[in-house]
C-alpha cells in the first residue's frame, strides 16, 4: 500500500495506518514524501521530549515511568525508541519495546522502535519524520529515546522541545560530568537510579557543572532525581517537563525554535535528495568506476573528482530543471 493511501487514516486515528505509514518511512518509500507533506499541516501540536543518556542509565524504564504518569493525567502518548544497527547484518535487537508492554494495550499509548541503520548521532533517519507522523496522529506528547552511545548524541536537540539527559551514580567522575557534548544540551537533567551510593554527589557534579557555565540562562537546567524501577520522583520530573514547555512558550523560544527547526529540516531535505539523486545517477556508470580506480591507484585525489562530479551533476540538473519549466509552459 502506498504512503499516500495511508494518510486520511493516520488523520483518523488508525493506529494501523501510522504503523504502515512509519514501515514505508523507514524503507524509503517514493510515495513517503507526497504523504508527509499532506500531514504536515496536521503537526506542531506535540510537545516532543527527548531523552538520552549512557546505557545502562535506565532511559527505557524512565520512559515507561513517563508515559504511566502521563497517561494518568489523560494525555496520549507517542513513543520513539532507536537501538543501535548491526555494522554486519544491518540488523537491530529492538529490545526497548519489551520494557513497555505495560502498555501494550492501551490504545492511547503508540511505541515504535527502529533500528539507527548505520545514522549517526543518536537518531535513526526516519526518527524525525515518525514523530512528525505522530504528531498528525494526534499525540499529545511524543517521546524519542536515543540509542545512548554516548557523548556524541546531540542530534536530539534539533528535534525535541524538552531534552531529558539522563545520569547514574557512580558513572564517571567529576571530570566526566564537565565534558563537552550530551551535557551542554539538556533542559532538564535526571540523576536515575536514586536509590544507589552516591546519586546526591552525582546530583551535586551537575550542579557544579552548571555554576562553571558561562553563558547566561534564563532557564537553569534542574537536576531531578529519580528511581525509574520503583516509580519515585517521575510525577515532579512530569512537572518540571511541563514548567519547561511553559517558560518555552512564554519566553518566546517555543517559536523560535519551529523556525530553526524548520531550516534544519528543509537543509537537511535538500542535501538529502540531492545526494540521493547525485549517486543515483553516478553508481554504476563506467566514468565513476574508473574515477574510482584512479583515486585508488593516487592518479587522482577524491577531492578534486568530487568537485568534478557536482559541478557536472549541477549543470545537468539546472538544464533539465529548464527543460522541465519550457515544457509546462507550453
Amino acid at each position: 500500500m502506498a504512503a499516500t493511501e495511508l494518510v486520511e487514516g493516520v488523520l483518523q486515528g488508525d493506529r494501523r495506518s501510522l504503523a504502515r505509514l512509519i514501515s514505508l518511512i523507514e524503507n524509503e518509500d517514493p510515495s513517503v514524501g507526497y504523504a508527509l507533506s499532506q500531514l504536515y499541516r496536521h503537526t506542531g501540536r506535540a510537545h516532543i521530549v527527548g531523552v538520552t543518556g549512557p546505557p545502562g542509565s535506565g532511559k527505557s524504564t524512565l520512559v515507561d515511568r513517563l508515559t504511566t504518569e502521563y497517561r494518568r493525567r489523560n494525555k496520549t502518548v507517542g513513543i520513539v525508541c532507536v537501538d543501535p544497527s548491526s555494522p554486519f547484518t544491518g540488523g537491530a535487537l529492538l529490545g526497548d519495546r519489551i520494557r513497555m508492554q505495560g502498555h501494550a494495550l492501551d490504545k492511547d499509548v503508540f511505541v515504535r522502535s527502529m533500528g539507527t541503520r548505520g545514522h549517526l548521532g543518536g537518531l535513526a533517519r526516519a526518527t524525525s519524520d515518525t514523530v512528525r507522523a505522530m504528531d498528525a496522529f494526534g499525540k499529545d506528547i511524543v517521546v524519542v529515546e536515543t540509542v545512548g552511545a554516548g557523548q556524541s548524541e546531540v542530534e536530539v536537540i534539533d528535534l525535541a522541545h524538552t531534552i531529558l539527559v539522563i545520569d547514574v551514580p557512580a558513572a564517571g567522575d567529576d571530570i566526566q560530568a564537565i565534558k563537552a557534548g550530551i551535557m551542554e544540551i539538556a533542559d532538564i537533567f535526571v540523576v536515575n537510579k536514586s536509590d544507589l551510593p552516591g546519586a546526591d554527589k552525582k546530583a551535586a557534579e551537575i550542579n557544579a557543572m552548571l555554576d562553571t557555565d558561562p553563558r547566561e540562562r534564563a532557564w537553569r537546567p534542574p537536576v531531578m532525581m529519580t528511581n525509574a524501577r520503583g516509580g519515585e520522583g517521575i510525577a515532579a520530573l512530569v512537572d518540571k517537563i511541563v514548567e519547561h514547555r511553559k517558560y518555552l512558550e512564554d519566553s518566546g523560544l517555543l517559536a523560535q525554535k519551529g523556525l530553526q527547526r524548520s531550516r534544519d529540516e528543509l537543509r537537511t531535505i535538500m542535501s538529502y535528495k540531492l545526494t540521493r539523486e547525485l549517486m543515483e545517477k553516478l553508481e554504476g556508470r563506467p566514468e565513476y568506476e574508473q574515477a574510482l580506480r584512479k583515486i585508488a591507484e593516487r592518479d587522482d585525489d577524491p577531492y578534486s573528482v568530487a568537485e568534478r562530479l557536482i559541478a557536472e551533476f549541477l549543470v545537468d540538473y539546472g538544464r533539465s530543471v529548464k527543460e522541465n519549466g519550457e515544457r509546462k509552459r507550453r
